[in-house]
């Protein structure tokens, strides 16, 4: 049986969203909507439906628009707090400032829409002795060329094969993560740190960082292809990524 732990969520709202300008010159990327709806509403109705206590968002770029939207979340039941980077702090530097993550946490950015079970994810994590979990995907990436291997060790300019158009597959990370309290001893106050600095710092540590692989739905909107496409699926999938 589980320990009986508060349910807490982080969630990385602070981003210039780059990528999809013109788009974010006037909205934060967690505010672009998909469909009738903000991607960070979709999240949050999620949040809610998996039993969550609380949430924080960090913000920065735009963050009154995104703190004026969600105000204290009480319209969606679920308490919602704030903490402003006032200077960049990178995509995990503001776990080192923000105050009360005594219990293992969720972590995740806010332009991610997928149908993952956010609770079972950190009632695994608690269940596990890592300090990270990081939910991952299998994902195919195509190489739009002729790909060559000349792997002949005695004569290198000899082609031994050709593949057209492969796709490559890797194991990535769908942006969502499970901490322990410990890994603020990681972090500096105010530091400037990305996750994947984190993860090897802890794997250089000896601390245990494991994955959780996901076969859910996932995008990341963050891109102008995935954004396009989300629009384009979320009538056919609104039933399995807006809880009634």
């Amino acid at each position: 049986m589980l320990p009986a732990v508060a349910r807490r969520a982080v969630i990385l709202a602070g981003g210039l969203g780059t990528r999809l300008r013109p788009y974010t010159v006037v909205l934060p990327k967690p505010l672009m909507p998909v469909g009738d709806r903000p991607v960070l509403d979709i999240v949050i109705r999620q949040l809610h439906a998996a039993r969550f206590d609380r949430v924080t968002m960090a913000t920065g770029y735009l963050a009154e628009l995104i703190e004026a939207f969600f105000r204290d979340g009480s319209d969606y039941d679920l308490p919602i707090d704030y903490f402003r980077e006032h200077e960049p702090l990178g995509t995990v530097g503001a776990l080192g400032l923000i105050d009360e993550l005594d219990d293992p946490f969720l972590v995740m950015n806010g332009d991610i829409l997928t149908d993952l079970d956010y609770g079972q994810l950190l009632d695994d994590h608690i269940r596990s002795d890592a300090i990270a979990t990081i939910a991952t995907r299998t994902t195919k990436v195509q190489i739009s060329l002729g790909v060559l291997d000349f792997a002949d060790p005695d004569d290198s300019t000899l082609l031994t094969n050709y593949f057209e158009k492969p796709n490559i597959e890797y194991e990535s990370s769908m942006g969502v993560y499970c901490f322990d309290p410990r890994i603020r001893e990681f972090i500096s106050p105010g530091e400037h740190l990305d996750f994947p600095d984190l993860m090897l710092r802890l794997v250089h540590e000896g601390e245990k960082v494991r994955a959780w692989r996901s076969n859910d739905f996932w995008l990341d909107i963050g891109r102008p292809e995935d954004y396009e496409q989300a629009q384009d699926d979320i009538e056919a999938l609104r039933h399995r990524l807006i809880p009634e």
